[in-house]
């Protein structure tokens, strides 16, 4: 099955390809189903995937009844998931969607991969201090001359991939563009910095915590901050957003976590269990 463009529950934009296990795929904030673009042609080949817009990202409308928390943001996700009819899919997210993964995995998944998982710090991260978006929205002329230049392009993209280089020049300028003009960002960026993720031993499905080892966004999870018999695995020289830094990798990972014969660690990957692995003070 290959739909390149539809909607489905409260409007949800989505991208489905693929045949086999239902595998869901939920991008991070200020993102949209793009962000998968270099792994779906992979993971299709073994998967049935549904790559998402979270209401308020990429083609779909923002939540109006509810707050944009991870919970509200998950709830949307099991709503779009019942109008397809699929039931307990596996789940893959990236930073505030690997929370909404994290969440769905309580209840609603088969298996969770989160990849720089947000909500795993200690305690709520706060107002943020200095609004770079909302610079990059006043100063949007500037942005889009930058991204016309490699150099440029290079700036505005190193924090989100270990290899900014990498990453196709018109997926370059969509990526930013989707970042300043998600209309669901301040509000999903507001719940996520008030809260922390909720009682991780809840979750008993097999979770799988991808961490690249050059992302300067998120800190790998202290252990108990994450749920159970979680497994951690560093990816080497990948950072916040992977699927760009390395596509084949990410694919292969994701596809050994949704098969339910347990993570592997390729060449490119250090595999540590969750519980007693040491990292740095994760704030």
């Amino acid at each position: 099955m290959s739909i390149a463009d539809s909607t489905g529950h409260a409007g949800i934009r989505y991208v489905r390809r693929g045949s086999g296990e239902p595998l869901v795929l939920i991008h991070g904030l200020g993102g949209s189903s793009r962000i998968w673009r270099p792994v779906l042609d992979r993971l299709s080949s073994a998967r049935d995937v549904i790559a998402v817009d979270l209401p308020g990202f990429g083609g779909s409308p923002p939540l109006h009844a509810d707050r944009a928390t991870p919970d509200a943001l998950a709830r949307s996700i099991r709503g779009l998931c019942d109008k397809l009819g699929i039931e307990r899919p596996h789940v893959a997210g990236n930073s505030l969607g690997g929370w909404v993964a994290l969440e769905l995995g309580r209840n609603d998944a088969a298996s969770v991969a989160a990849i720089s998982p947000a909500g795993l710090w200690r305690q709520p991260l706060g107002p943020v201090r200095f609004d770079t978006r909302r610079v990059g929205r006043l100063v949007r002329p500037l942005i889009r001359g930058l991204l016309r230049t490699r150099r440029g392009h290079d700036i505005l993209l190193r924090s989100t991939a270990a290899h900014p280089e990498r990453i196709p020049m018109a997926d370059a300028r969509s990526l930013v563009l989707d970042w300043l003009g998600a209309s669901g960002y301040e509000a999903a960026n507001r719940e996520m910095r008030a809260a922390v993720l909720r009682r991780p031993e809840e979750i008993s499905v097999p979770v799988t915590i991808l961490w690249g080892n050059r992302d300067h966004i998120v800190a790998p999870p202290r252990p108990e901050r994450t749920p159970p018999n979680a497994v951690f695995v560093v990816l080497e020289d990948c950072g916040h957003t992977p699927t760009w830094d390395e596509p084949e990798l990410v694919a292969d990972m994701l596809l050994e976590a949704s098969s339910g014969a347990g993570i592997w660690a390729p060449a490119k990957a250090t595999h540590q269990e969750a519980v007693g692995h040491k990292v740095p003070d994760a704030d």
